[in-house]
């Protein structure tokens, strides 16, 4: 009985300590939102046809995942490559923190299927969305505010 009460002060102890450690960070910055990025190449002269598509599939499921609270909100960008290889567009999806992406799949495929339809349906628009454009990269990025 010792031992458990022990053990037991000694978790307490370590959990304080680790709080207590957290709160007092010296980092330059506070933590804010997640943001899941896409970058993009649009193959020459589709760009507009690529953001067609997105108007009804990215859109739309991102704007009923922000009605379920599960985004914060997203983003577009469009650009110029910098060079042959470069992307020109890039897709921003922002998340709360880190633990929003824990069961993923259980929240946003129901919002796929309603938005985009089936399984296959879904599959069918994502190899024709490989014709008009190559994904060059994906970044997993947390927004800072300096102090």
């Amino acid at each position: 009985m010792k031992k458990y009460l022990c053990l037991a002060a000694g978790a307490a102890l370590f959990i304080a300590w680790t709080s207590l450690c957290s709160a007092q960070s010296d980092a330059p910055y506070t933590e804010g939102p997640v943001w899941q990025i896409t970058m993009v190449k649009a193959k020459y002269g589709m760009g507009d046809d690529y953001l067609k598509g997105l108007a009804k599939t990215f859109k739309g499921s991102l704007e009923e995942a922000k009605k379920q609270d599960l985004i914060l909100d997203y983003k577009i960008l469009v650009g110029d490559s910098a060079n042959a290889q470069d992307f020109n567009i890039m897709l921003m999806v922002a998340s709360k923190n880190m633990a929003a992406f824990d069961n993923a799949r259980e929240k946003f495929d129901p919002i796929a299927k309603k938005v985009e339809g089936s399984v296959d349906q879904q599959r069918s628009t994502a190899v024709k969305r490989m014709e008009i454009r190559e994904i060059i990269g994906d970044k997993l990025m947390r927004e800072v505010t300096l102090k």
